[in-house]
């Protein structure tokens, strides 16, 4: 029996199937980059880091765990 005020629950409309749209290219280097760089960034090697230029035998981040 279906309880009252609940909806059928269902697949979402995804999107249609057609062509990828191609990401754009982004200016590391732009000004608006490198001010955000220079808020988020504690020295140069952080910088490196966060632009993807890591050194060999690097810790490994995970990206997106929020430890809470």
């Amino acid at each position: 029996m279906a309880k009252p005020g609940k909806g059928k629950k269902g697949k979402g409309l995804g999107k249609p199937g057609g062509k990828k749209q191609k990401k754009p290219e982004v200016d590391i280097l732009s000004p608006a980059a490198m001010l955000n760089l220079y808020y988020i960034a504690h020295n140069v090697a952080d910088c490196l880091q966060m632009r993807g230029f890591r050194w060999p035998g690097a810790p490994k981040t995970k990206k997106g765990k929020n430890k809470t």
